[in-house]
């Protein structure tokens, strides 16, 4: 049997409860050889993305296989608030969920629910997954139910308005501010630096620091997520592996596009 005693209970939750940046990204290109290489460019974290992305669920396996080989500790994002996914998750050896689109206290309860074994919720039970090491951590229903951890995500004014009842639910153990959805439930649609959307998610850290929760979010540039630590947020991320590669070719055509003052023609790629 496997010895996981001497891991922390959750790695991800040790890691933000530390003094230094906890920094992540996103990983969308579907791609394991593209995962690994971000594990290993010196994020703490990396969100496989199952919902705004083509990952399947053996995509999103591969990806953590990948990840697994890296300093990086991942967490999975799921398409919906759905039990089913949640098990699967689970069983593919996701530790940490990140739950989209929670709105209130009862939808939180349903996710924790679902990601913990009776009597503390309601997972199916399988013996043989990679969650459990394919059957080789003792005891490995108590064990899941101590180190599988809940992240919220709080995606617009009403969730925002809730924070402490959602944040109170027994088994949430970290809150995220979904910047880009909040923006639109804002009628300021991907306009994540407007001032009213700004104002929003600066009022998140001081109240969700009363309540004892950690709270994390995700910018598109250096200059906005510096925005959000100064704010007071425990966790970040910048953009995604896509968001990034695509930035930087754009930068490296726009400066060779200005050599000898000749236009350089991409061919649309």
């Amino acid at each position: 049997m496997s010895d996981v005693t001497s891991t922390p209970p959750n790695p991800f939750m040790a890691g933000i409860a530390g003094r230094e940046l906890w920094l992540g990204s996103w990983l969308m290109a579907n791609s394991p050889l593209i995962a690994e290489a971000m594990g290993h460019a010196g994020f703490r974290w990396l969100v496989v993305d199952m919902e705004h992305s083509p990952l399947g669920l053996g995509d999103g396996l591969a990806l953590l296989q990948a990840v697994a080989g890296t300093q990086a500790i991942p967490v999975v994002r799921l398409a919906s608030n759905d039990a089913v996914l949640i098990k699967q998750a689970l069983d593919m050896g996701a530790q940490t969920l990140m739950i989209p689109l929670v709105q209130n206290a009862a939808e939180a309860r349903t996710a924790v629910a679902a990601m913990k074994y009776p009597p503390l919720g309601t997972r199916g039970y399988a013996a043989m997954t990679r969650g459990s090491r394919f059957g080789t951590v003792a005891d490995y229903g108590n064990w899941a139910n101590r180190t599988t951890a809940c992240i919220v995500q709080l995606e617009t004014p009403a969730a925002i308005a809730q924070l402490e009842d959602i944040a109170a639910v027994p088994g949430v153990d970290a809150l995220f501010v979904g910047p880009g959805d909040l923006s639109a439930a804002l009628g300021l649609l991907g306009r994540v630096d407007h001032p009213d959307v700004l104002a929003l998610i600066a009022a998140v850290p001081p109240r969700a620091k009363v309540v004892n929760k950690p709270v994390g979010i995700v910018g598109p540039t250096p200059v906005l997520v510096g925005k959000f630590i100064e704010y007071g947020y425990d966790y970040v991320a910048i953009a995604s592996d896509l968001g990034m590669m695509m930035r930087q070719a754009q930068a490296f055509i726009g400066a060779l596009n200005q050599v000898g003052g000749k236009h350089i023609d991409s061919g649309g790629y």
